[in-house]
Order: C-alpha cells, then sequence, then structure tokens
C-alpha cells in the first residue's frame, strides 16, 4: 500500500499554484477557513521558504526544502541530490517532476489557503459532528474535487473545523471513498500577515508530516 501522503499528493497536482485572493467570491465556509489564517494578507507576502519532513515509524524518512517566490512565479527545490530553481510560468508538460513534491507539500502547509484559491472542487458542511481522532465537537467541511481534474480524480477530504473555523484534523479519502485516514492540524504559529499549522500527528499521536525552517518575507 502506497504511503498516504503520496495518495494526498496525486489529487493536488492540477491545482494550488495561483495566488489571487482578491477575486470576487461569497462568504462561504472554505472562505472563511481561509480568512482564519490570514488570506486577506496574503498580498504583504513576497517569498515563503519551508523544509517538508514526513516520518513513519520513528524514522524520518524524507524532507524536501522549498523556496516559493511569489513574486517572481519561481520555485527553489532543494532534495538530497540536487538542488535548481524552475518558473511555475512553464508549461505543465515541462515543469520538473519536482513540482509534484511542491504542490503536495504546499498543501499540508497551507490547505486554508487553498480554499481560497481553488475553483475545481464542491463542497459540504455538517453541524455537531466529532472529529475521528479526539472526538471533538466540529463542524465537518467536505471538499471533494471535481472528476475532470488532478491525476486521482474524485479524491475528497473532511476538514473538521473548531468554533472560529480553524481546522483540528483532516481527513483524506481517495476517490470520495467510505473510508480515509486522518490526521491533526497543529502547532499553529504567526508567520508575517499569516498563519501556518507546522504539525500533523496520526492516530497514535506520532508525527507524521512536519515543517522546519519556515520562513516567510
Amino acid at each position: 500500500m502506497k504511503n498516504a501522503y503520496l495518495l494526498i499528493l496525486a489529487s493536488f497536482l492540477a491545482f494550488g499554484c495561483s495566488t489571487d485572493q482578491k477575486q470576487s467570491m461569497p462568504d462561504t465556509l472554505p472562505f472563511q477557513v481561509a480568512k482564519a489564517y490570514g488570506i486577506e494578507n496574503f498580498d504583504q507576502v513576497k517569498k515563503i521558504s519551508y523544509t517538508w519532513n514526513v516520518q513513519r515509524d520513528s524514522v524520518n524518512v524524507f524532507s524536501r526544502n522549498w523556496l516559493w517566490d511569489i513574486q517572481n512565479n519561481e520555485v527553489g527545490y532543494s532534495g538530497p541530490d540536487t538542488t535548481y530553481t524552475y518558473s511555475l510560468e512553464m508549461p505543465s508538460d515541462s515543469l520538473p517532476d519536482a513540482d509534484k513534491g511542491f504542490i503536495n507539500d504546499k498543501y499540508w502547509l497551507m490547505m486554508p489557503f487553498q480554499l481560497a484559491w481553488d475553483t475545481g472542487y464542491e463542497y459540504e458542511v455538517a453541524e455537531n459532528v466529532p472529529s475521528p481522532l479526539h472526538q471533538t465537537n466540529s463542524t465537518k467541511l467536505t471538499v471533494v474535487y471535481n472528476s475532470a481534474d488532478g491525476y486521482t480524480p474524485g479524491d475528497a477530504y473532511d476538514l473538521y473545523l473548531d468554533e472560529n473555523h480553524r481546522i483540528l484534523e483532516w481527513t483524506f479519502r481517495r476517490q470520495n471513498g467510505a473510508e480515509g485516514r486522518t490526521w491533526t492540524w497543529e502547532d499553529v504559529q504567526d508567520f508575517g500577515p499569516i498563519q501556518l499549522a507546522t504539525m500533523h500527528r496520526d492516530g497514535e499521536g506520532n508525527r507524521f508530516i512536519w515543517f522546519s525552517d519556515v520562513t516567510v518575507e
């Protein structure tokens, strides 16, 4: 069975590189989630750098370093074997393989903002739903990406929100199936004008994906 973070990756590939939060859109629950983390201040952000880390069975499996130059629409990548920069304005079929990792890792860090940037999904809302891991009373926001988009189209994400529209936990469900895997959304920190969650733990409380060396300019 593939690692869950790789499953999540595939449905992200067609989304997420636009940051035009100035677009006109209703004050929907997805947008309220984005606002809770500072989407209205994102035009002040010029660059974001971070290291994405994944751990399994208490072993650090992999790390990737990213520099997203928003002003110039460029991405700097540093992995175990290579370092380079590429333009997000390249044709999609010319982007390096690393771009798949960039989109995946950016969603783990910036999912609240993607709810405002993305257009290719539908959503449903349910009130007073216990979160899967900690049974916290929450509002469940289910996001289902369109069946014509992405590399694994039709995937679904359940976001369990507190009263301030903050994410408590999120569940990935491949192809909108009945079962999925859930992780926490925690260690939210201020980074300049925005807030980002830097830790995601599994049901046993072990860190699964986390971010280090985060800087926002």
